[in-house]
């Protein structure tokens, strides 16, 4: 008995300590994907802050493309609502370019072309947290090595990406179901936004065990897409359901695994583990690609 005792005492103990956390960050603030029939830009803002708020969480990163105020000055208000709730902003590049695309110089300059409406939200708030557009670090290892030297030498940390069910698929397909108000395929829609996310869940800590033996603090990406916004108390529900708790993207990133650099110059933007998996020679854990499924879904003709 006293034997049974003392193993629940270390259960009790030790069990809150093992809780696995995950920080959320959005990214493409103020404007993602398409809209459904008469949603706009600052209802989903609206959404999405309503429900980080009922449902506590800690400060939450939206990452900043400031080219969409060019033509549309009223979305600042996407991103004032966002500050007024408390929530950060981060540098996802002015016009959301891929590394791949641009040269070193065209690329620090998309850096630099953000940065002024993140220091006029953020005032003395930490706005140097950097995600790149696509996840694309660099197809060559000079891209990759002299854009990190320019984040680190400006003093911004990466936003690493660790968990990604690719949310965004989904949206434009909901959309257009919305506007063609097929009910049963908006509901397919959410059914299958909800799934990708309970089979990346698996298939991430998967991976991320079998390269360090244990789970780390995940960083979820999500976007700031209409379905995102319908979906988040749902999605926010499975992951308490699959045993995660909430903490902010510099608690996660805070982690020792993140300070490792995989060092792999790669065409295609991957996630962290994918990219430390790939530097190791070994296989992270594939999930399907739904990309060509969901554009046949309620086609526009």
């Amino acid at each position: 008995m006293k034997r049974l005792l003392s193993l629940l005492v270390v259960f009790l103990v030790v069990a809150p300590l093992c809780a696995q956390q995950v920080a959320l960050t959005f990214d493409d603030l103020p404007e993602h994907g398409d809209l459904p029939p008469h949603v706009t830009r600052q209802q989903i803002a609206r959404s999405i802050l309503a429900t980080l708020t009922r449902e506590k969480m800690p400060p939450i990163y939206g990452f900043v493309n400031a080219v969409s105020l060019k033509d549309a000055p009223e979305e600042i208000s996407f991103l004032k609502a966002w500050r007024a709730a408390g929530q950060p902003l981060g540098n996802h590049t002015y016009s959301h370019d891929s590394l791949t695309a641009d040269t070193v110089a065209q690329y620090e300059a998309q850096i630099a072309k953000d940065e002024p409406v993140l220091k006029r939200l953020m005032a003395n708030r930490d706005w140097r947290w950097f995600r790149y557009p696509y996840l694309s670090e660099g197809e060559t290892l000079e891209k990759r090595d002299a854009i990190r030297s320019y984040l680190q030498q400006n003093g911004y940390k990466i936003a690493q990406v660790s968990l990604d069910f690719k949310d965004y698929l989904w949206n434009d397909p909901y959309v257009r179901c919305a506007e063609k108000r097929n009910t049963k395929g908006m509901e397919s829609m959410e059914r299958g936004y909800l799934a990708a996310a309970d089979e990346a869940i698996t298939v991430f800590r998967q991976g991320t065990k079998a390269l360090y033996g244990r789970d780390i603090p995940y960083v979820l990406l999500l976007h700031v897409g209409a379905l995102d916004a319908k979906m988040l108390p749902r999605l926010i529900a499975l992951l308490r359901q699959r045993g995660f708790t909430f903490v902010t993207l510099p608690d996660a990133m805070s982690d020792p695994a993140y300070k490792e650099n995989p060092n792999v110059a790669l065409a295609d933007g991957v996630p962290f583990q994918e990219q430390v998996a790939i530097s190791r020679h070994l296989t992270f854990p594939h999930i399907e690609d739904r990309a060509k499924e969901l554009d046949a879904v309620c086609p526009a003709h």
